[in-house]
């Protein structure tokens, strides 16, 4: 007796263990199967300690107790694997199992007094629950090509076929002893096979989540590339010739130092139109556009630019265009910005079909990567999104370096 009742609590602090790890998971996640299977080892150690009483005290209300507790142990394991493959949803209907089940055991303990008959049926219900979940996660494994659930599924149906054997034991007086070391290992298993099946399910819905940012990203550049587009033509267009219009309207009228006011409001409205949208990039093309802009970066910041431009050879795609006019434009409002330096390098060339791209300054640099903001985020961005690589590299007093390799055509 001392030796199953030992085997025993063994058994039941090894499932109260793996009911906690569970809990926890339910507790920081708030996923459903996490808590139906966190409760399915909490009833599972339950029925252990009322068989365990039972042993001792040969009650029958404690023989009882122990196969209700197998019964809703059974029901929750079997419950945690559908919410987990189903997402299935609850319904009043099902309250049923349990009721039939709580009433066989009354029936089976209480009125017909049988021992043999209320262990068969325990028996019996827990192999054919274990079964069914045994072949729910065979679904499951091959519906997701799921290591773990394809473990969990060969460890319950295995489980549900162990649980047969216990009347042919329990006649041999074997099956305390016996069971808890095979329930033991099938519990590991069982544990690990479930924690498999749960990281393996978070990485595909974090890859899931993943690409999901990525194509929202995508459509927000383009979206803002667009926006920057339509705003810079209505500038030019609309704002740009109504402004000259009043500017020789008040030329004609002599009146010079309105006309020079609007003069400079014109330019103003012209410069920022050239930054979100150059139409030197759309009429000439993006060394063209490139030398505009490094020119006019020159001019406004004092900082001298040498650029060495390489893209002729080779059809470029405008959207793989945009991205490299917005990557020099974006780093070289970086260095006016951040740098302090005094010269800058712009590279661009064309090579074996990869769109190389390098912007070097002399600034004072940095011992560590620079902190990301929206400017390299949205230039690392730009660069990902079209299949490239991005690299920024700085050394204190050698100034920053930022490098993109682009495909020359896009997928």
């Amino acid at each position: 007796m001392q030796i199953e009742l030992a085997a025993l609590g063994f058994q039941t602090v090894v499932t109260l263990l793996l009911a906690v790890v569970h809990l926890s998971l339910f507790a920081t996640g708030r996923a459903r199967y996490q808590g139906a299977w966190g409760c399915a080892w909490l009833f599972y150690a339950a029925r252990l300690v009322m068989i365990s009483v039972f042993l001792v005290s040969r009650q029958p209300i404690w023989l009882f107790a122990h196969q209700a507790a197998t019964a809703f142990s059974a029901l929750f394991l079997l419950w945690g694997a559908l919410l987990f493959s189903r997402d299935l949803v609850w319904r009043r209907v099902y309250l049923v199992l349990p009721a039939a089940a709580l009433a066989w055991a009354w029936f089976s303990v209480m009125v017909m007094h049988s021992m043999a008959l209320a262990g068969l049926s325990s028996a019996i219900l827990m192999s054919g629950v274990s079964l069914w979940t045994g072949v729910v996660y065979w679904r499951t494994a091959r519906e997701r090509s799921s290591h773990g659930a394809l473990l969990l599924a060969w460890t319950f149906w295995l489980w549900g076929l162990h649980h047969l054997d216990y009347p042919l034991l329990r006649g041999l007086g074997s099956a305390v002893v016996y069971g808890v070391f095979v329930d033991v290992l099938f519990i590991v298993i069982a544990a690990l096979g479930a924690l498999s099946m749960v990281a393996a399910d978070s990485r595909r819905a974090l890859a899931e989540r993943t690409q999901q940012l990525e194509e929202l990203t995508r459509l927000v550049l383009h979206a803002q590339e667009e926006e920057r587009r339509k705003l810079a033509r209505e500038l030019h267009d609309e704002a740009g010739q109504a402004l000259t219009a009043v500017k020789i309207e008040l030329d004609l009228e002599g009146r010079t130092e309105l006309s020079g006011l609007v003069g400079r409001v014109l330019d103003q409205i012209r410069n920022v139109s050239k930054m979100l949208r150059p139409s030197v990039l759309d009429d000439l093309g993006l060394e063209p556009a490139l030398a505009a802009l490094t020119q006019e970066f020159a001019r406004r910041t004092g900082i001298h630019v040498d650029q060495e431009i390489e893209l002729a050879g080779g059809a470029v795609p405008e959207v793989v265009q945009v991205a490299i006019y917005r990557i020099v434009q974006e780093a070289l409002t970086n260095v006016a910005r951040h740098s302090g330096a005094k010269r800058v390098i712009v590279k661009a060339a064309l090579r074996d079909r990869v769109i190389e791209i390098a912007i070097e300054d002399n600034g004072r640099g940095a011992v560590a990567a620079p902190t990301p903001h929206m400017g390299l985020l949205g230039m690392r961005e730009r660069v990902t999104e079209l299949g490239g690589r991005f690299r920024v590299v700085t050394r204190p007093q050698e100034g920053f370096r930022i490098e993109a390799t682009l495909p020359q055509e896009t997928a």
